[in-house]
C-alpha cells in the first residue's frame, strides 16, 4: 500500500481501492450472499413467497440424495443417489484432467525453463498463447469436430492404417477429459514454468556431474523446488475443471453428466434457483475441502501458492 501511495498519490490510490472494493462487493460478495440465503428457502410460487410455507431449512441440500440409481463395482451391485454419483464422477474426472495436465505441462515447462534457447522462448510462448485468443466455445466445438465419428482424427488414423474402423471418441467422459485437458493445460504450464525458472541451473549440473540419473535429479531437485508451482497449477486446473460447464455440455456424451450441468438444469430447465443455489454451494464447499486436504497431504501452504 505504501508503494502505491508513493507511486500514484493518496487520491488515485484511494480511488483504485474503492473501485476494487466496489467490484468485489457488488459482483462477488452480494451475489454469493444472496444465493446462499436463497439456498435455504423453498421454491414457491410468487404469491406464496413470504407466507407460512416460506421458511429456512436444509430441504434443498437434501435433494442431492433424491433418486437412486443401481451400479455394479467388481461384480457387487449397489444403489447410489444419482446426483451424488454425478458429483463423485465430476471430482474423479477433474482429478484425471489435473493429472493429465501435469504430465503434459511438466516436461514442456522444464524444457522451456532450462533447455530451450532463450532467443526462441518468446516464439514458444506466443505459440502457446495463441489458443487462448480463441473463445472457449469455439475451441470446444473444434474438438467436437476433430473427435466426431467421421471427423478428421478418424480419417487420419484410417489413412495411415492405425485403426481398421472408425472409433467413437466422444463416449462416456472421454471427450470431456480431452477437451478440459486442452483447455486448461496452460494453467498448469505457466506456474510450473515460473517455479522451475527460479531454480539455479548449477544445482542440476552439479547433480549431473556427481553421477545422478535424470529421474533422480527431477525427484530430488526439480520437483521439490517446483512444488509451489505444481500445487498452484493443480488447484487452478482442478477447480476450473470441476466448475466447467461449456466443455462438458459440448463434448459430453449421452452417458456423461457433469455436476455443473445438473446445477444448470435446476437454474434453466426447472427454474428452481433455490435448489440450484444449494447445489452450487455444495460444489464450492466440497471442492474447497478437497483442495484443502490435498494441500495438507502434499504439505503446501496457500502462501507458497500465492508466490
Amino acid at each position: 500500500m505504501n508503494d502505491l501511495i508513493r507511486r500514484y498519490g493518496v487520491t488515485i490510490t484511494a480511488l483504485m481501492c474503492l473501485l476494487v472494493a466496489f467490484w468485489l462487493v457488488m459482483l462477488v460478495v452480494v451475489p454469493n450472499i444472496t444465493l446462499f440465503e436463497q439456498s435455504f428457502r423453498p421454491y414457491l410460487p410468487v404469491v406464496e413467497v413470504g407466507g407460512p410455507k416460506d421458511f429456512y431449512s436444509f430441504g434443498n441440500y437434501a435433494k442431492v440424495f433424491d433418486g437412486s440409481i443401481e451400479r455394479t463395482f467388481f461384480g457387487y451391485a449397489y444403489t447410489i443417489p444419482v446426483h451424488v454419483m454425478t458429483f463423485g464422477l465430476t471430482i474423479w474426472y477433474s482429478i484425471v484432467v489435473t493429472v493429465a495436465c501435469f504430465l503434459l505441462a511438466y516436461p514442456l515447462a522444464f524444457f522451456m525453463a532450462k533447455i530451450a534457447n532463450p532467443k526462441s522462448l518468446p516464439t514458444l510462448l506466443l505459440l502457446l498463447f495463441i489458443p487462448l485468443w480463441v473463445s472457449e466455445v469455439l475451441r470446444a466445438f473444434a474438438w467436437w469436430i476433430i473427435l466426431a465419428f467421421k471427423g478428421p482424427l478418424n480419417a487420419l488414423l484410417l489413412a495411415i492404417g492405425a485403426i481398421e474402423a472408425p472409433v467413437r471418441w466422444i463416449v462416456d467422459y472421454d471427450g470431456v477429459v480431452i477437451g478440459l485437458t486442452y483447455t486448461y493445460v496452460l494453467f498448469m504450464l505457466f506456474p510450473i514454468y515460473n517455479a522451475i525458472s527460479s531454480l539455479d541451473t548449477n544445482q542440476i549440473e552439479a547433480a549431473d556431474d556427481l553421477g545422478a540419473s535424470w529421474w533422480r535429479i527431477h525427484m530430488r531437485i526439480v520437483l521439490p523446488h517446483a512444488k509451489p508451482g505444481i500445487a498452484s497449477g493443480c488447484v487452478m486446473v482442478f477447480m476450473l475443471s470441476a466448475g466447467s460447464l461449456l466443455v462438458p455440455s459440448i463434448l459430453g456424451s449421452t452417458t456423461s453428466q457433469w455436476f455443473t450441468q445438473t446445477i444448470d438444469q435446476w437454474f434453466k430447465d426447472a427454474l428452481d434457483w433455490n435448489t440450484a443455489s444449494a447445489y452450487a454451494f455444495i460444489l464450492l464447499l466440497l471442492c474447497t475441502v478437497f483442495v484443502s486436504i490435498a494441500l495438507k497431504v502434499f504439505k503446501v501452504k496457500l502462501s507458497d501458492i500465492a508466490k
